[in-house]
């Protein structure tokens, strides 16, 4: 963390008619629209890349002229929330798989598509077959139109390339975009995603290869600290999974568990393994939560996956009723969640699952931050990164009662502006 240096450029954005910084909320469990207090006539100093104060709009000009800030005023109303964070994508990826969308709305099944060649294995071939100049124009397009929609934060796992080979490429080309993304790109490795049809081998024997040949380059290399891996009926049983992870932390990775999705075995996986995120979860039932909840694992709710599917939400309410943080991802992927759009998927999910705005908010921002360990972001607090959305209405129960309709007016990052439709 920084610290502030009289030297460095400060800048005052206001009047704000609310600001809600969802500073000082609880990490876990159920939160109240109570608690969100927004401030009125608000403005947030900034330092250079960092917040330096928020507060009374009025009370600021007089601190920013001592300072010497220059002032971006604001003409109307407008609600300011967190840069949103989506702890869950896919978006390094070549082709569509539009066809499987077709045949699900037919009546086939997820796993019928993909044991008849559909699936992820398509969407591994046509990755493969992209050179990595083009993964990187795909994957930054796609960042930069998240960016435009609120999402300051991005994690993106590999997992469609599924050898070593490929796996590198797939990284290598989210680094890259990474620099050329007005976002922060958050690398996730998932080459456990799925045994791929041109090993020859057991599901162990490509484990054993990827912990053998990978890790040690991704870790030379520094793409990514994060890996993540399908517990499912399919893809991976929890007992071919342990001899993986436990290598995956002697390097000093991260866990992450795409869990639950189908079948309930993933969640014991991720509370075993001491994950920081258990994702998906829809197939959870009560024995599941309540494990999950005994536990730090932070639950990642993925409802573009359940409107891509058709299939049911992850039971939200009792995971926050239990005590559990809850964080709201994208899944952006081509498959099952081809949307790709945070915020419209999140007000969803509280649709259905008779989620409060606080709890909503929470979910897309310090939450996801959380599961994604990082604790810079996702609040309006002084050191904090200066990832902010500006919204072109006077209250902030406007944004998630128009369903995703409304976007930022304005996307703040690092203190920049980097989208402006003012």
């Amino acid at each position: 963390m920084k610290n502030f240096n009289m030297e460095e450029q400060y800048c005052l954005i206001g009047p704000i008619s609310q600001l809600l910084t969802l500073s000082d909320l609880p990490e876990r469990g159920a939160l109240k629209d109570e608690l969100l207090q927004p401030l009125p006539d608000a403005g947030i100093l900034l330092w250079g890349e960092l917040i330096y104060k928020t507060g009374s709009y009025t009370d600021l000009v007089a601190e920013a002229t001592a300072l010497k800030a220059t002032f971006v005023r604001l003409e109307g109303d407008y609600v300011c929330l967190p840069g949103f964070v989506d702890a869950h994508t896919h978006i390094c990826f070549a082709g569509s798989r539009a066809n499987d969308y077709a045949l699900r709305n037919a009546g086939k099944s997820y796993l019928d598509i993909s044991l008849a060649g559909g699936g992820i294995w398509d969407t591994v071939q046509h990755t493969r077959k992209a050179s990595v100049e083009e993964l990187v124009a795909l994957t930054t397009t796609r960042a930069q139109r998240h960016l435009q929609e609120g999402v300051t934060t991005i994690e993106v796992k590999s997992g469609y390339g599924l050898n070593v080979e490929e796996e590198l490429k797939m990284l290598r080309a989210i680094r890259l975009a990474d620099a050329q993304s007005g976002a922060d790109l958050v690398a996730t490795c998932l080459a456990a995603h799925t045994l791929p049809k041109d090993f020859e081998g057991t599901h162990s024997d490509y484990l054993e290869v990827i912990a053998e040949q990978l890790f040690p380059v991704l870790q030379q290399e520094q793409l990514c600290t994060r890996i993540d891996a399908f517990i499912e009926q399919g893809a991976f049983s929890a007992e071919m999974i342990g001899p993986y992870f436990i290598k995956a932390q002697q390097y000093g990775f991260t866990i992450t568990v795409h869990a639950d999705q189908f079948s309930a075995e993933g969640s014991t996986v991720a509370v075993a393994f001491n994950a920081i995120s258990a994702d998906h979860l829809e197939a959870s039932g009560d024995k599941e939560i309540e494990l999950l909840a005994s536990s730090n694992v932070i639950a990642v709710a993925l409802p573009g996956a359940s409107i891509g599917l058709g299939c049911a939400f992850t039971p939200a309410r009792k995971m926050l009723d239990a005590g559990m943080s809850l964080a709201i991802a994208s899944d952006w992927n081509p498959g099952s969640a081809p949307m790709g759009d945070l915020l419209t998927q999140a007000a969803i999910l509280g649709t259905f699952e008779k989620l409060s705005n606080a709890e909503v908010l929470a979910g897309i921002t310090y939450r996801a931050a959380h599961a994604l360990n990082l604790h810079d972001r996702g609040q309006l607090t002084p050191s904090f990164l200066a990832d902010f959305n500006l919204f072109a209405v006077a209250d902030y129960r406007e944004i998630l009662y128009q369903q995703g309709k409304l976007k930022p007016a304005q996307v703040w990052k690092n203190g920049t502006c980097m989208y402006n439709a003012i």
